[in-house]
């Protein structure tokens, strides 16, 4: 198995594989594949973690579906697209302390066989930037290779033992499993009421390393809805105006 990753902004993971070899995705995360390609997609396939992980995905909101992709009789190559500006990187897993991992929900990409994907952590943090799903971890463990998709920058930290750092939840990357993680509120009625930032921090405390990532889709999304739900009336305000501005230059233009 050979995986490159192509692109800077937008970039794509692509994973070559030999006749037999497998990895794995949540549905959905395809972007194309050779002809030599098997998909099967069950609620089994690869780490789908049995009867229990499919209720698990499905409480939290998740998909309850994984696929497959199998090289069958001869090499072949499938390739996932990043859905956002951002980096794709792989992280290696293993049954021992710092070799298994948290993400956020949509941090998963795709994974060899051996490595499990689960619900870690969910917690309703109200109705504000994560909507009714609450706030969501996926776990990450078992043994194998699996490939990590975060959105635009990414800033690593290494805490030391007790080392405690406190970030808005969406910039929550991945972490190590050997980082405690918790929610706390922010600290201050003025700066609960005032701050603009929601009511709730992540609480991460050493030793491990964390990735952030800069711009969280769901912050993103967040942020677009004051236009989405203005936009309508805005646009159509513009080209009535427009319209009615056109009218009347016509009828200057003739005299009248």
């Amino acid at each position: 198995m050979d995986a490159k990753v192509v692109g800077t902004v937008m970039p794509v993971l692509e994973v070559a594989l030999d006749p037999g070899e497998v990895v794995f995705s949540e549905s959905g995360e395809l972007s194309w594949m050779t002809a030599s390609i098997q998909m099967r997609t069950s609620t089994q396939a690869g780490g789908g973690g049995g009867l229990g992980g499919v209720f698990k995905r499905a409480v939290a909101g998740g998909s309850i579906f994984m696929s497959e992709y199998t090289a069958a009789g001869q090499p072949g190559m499938v390739a996932f697209a990043a859905k956002m500006p951002g980096t794709i990187f792989p992280v290696d897993v293993a049954p021992q302390p710092g070799m298994s991992f948290m993400a956020h929900r949509h941090g998963f990409l795709c994974g060899t066989q051996g490595v499990n994907l689960g619900i870690g952590f969910q917690q309703s943090l109200g109705a504000g930037v994560f909507g009714g799903d609450g706030f969501i971890l996926q776990r990450i463990n078992g043994q194998g290779r699996a490939w990590i998709e975060l959105s635009g920058e990414i800033i690593t930290f290494d805490l030391a033992a007790g080392e405690v750092m406190r970030v808005h939840p969406g910039h929550v990357g991945l972490f190590q499993d050997t980082v405690q993680f918790g929610i706390t509120t922010v600290p201050g009625i003025k700066n609960k009421i005032f701050g603009g930032d929601g009511f709730f921090l992540a609480q991460l405390a050493g030793p491990g390393r964390v990735w952030l990532q800069s711009m969280p889709l769901s912050i993103l999304a967040h942020s677009l809805d004051e236009f989405r739900s203005g936009g309508g009336s805005a646009v159509q305000g513009g080209l009535a105006g427009g319209a009615m501005g056109g009218m009347m230059g016509g009828l200057l233009g003739r005299g009248l």
